[in-house]
């Protein structure tokens, strides 16, 4: 395996770890409640394991690559806190927003929740991920 891509993976692993933690927090303490006050007959009976996943899969694969930015030396640690918080804004805008437009009834108030928890919650494991990284000499 060449060092660029161990570099990647181990960022990933890293990002994965810190998101899923973050998130489990936020989840229970903020979105349960938000989500069943406000869109409970939106919600499943309990969440899609599947969907769930890959869900995280592929978001997290978008923070490392757009925020954290392994392997470019060059980027600093502001910069690469940017470009995830960017990362945040526009994939829980595109999810917001979308609801806002085409569900019924749907809630500003969930919308501008989730698109400044995308900002932050991008923003922190960028932080968080990029910092050991570079510290560990990985990033």
């Amino acid at each position: 395996m060449n060092a660029g891509l161990k570099r990647w993976l181990l960022s990933y692993a890293l990002a994965a770890a810190v998101f899923a933690a973050i998130d489990v927090v936020w989840i229970l303490t903020v979105a349960q409640r938000q989500y069943e006050s406000q869109i409970g007959h939106l919600l499943a009976s309990s969440p899609h394991p599947v969907g769930a996943v890959l869900f995280y899969l592929v978001f997290v694969s978008g923070i490392v690559q757009y925020g954290v930015r392994p392997g470019k030396a060059d980027i600093t640690l502001r910069r690469r806190i940017l470009g995830g918080a960017l990362f945040g804004f526009f994939t829980y805008s595109t999810w917001a927003l979308t609801a806002l437009a085409i569900l019924k009834d749907f809630p500003a108030l969930v919308a501008v929740t989730d698109i400044l928890w995308g900002v932050g919650v991008c923003a922190v494991v960028t932080w968080l991920t990029a910092l050991v990284g570079t510290v560990r000499g990985r990033v």
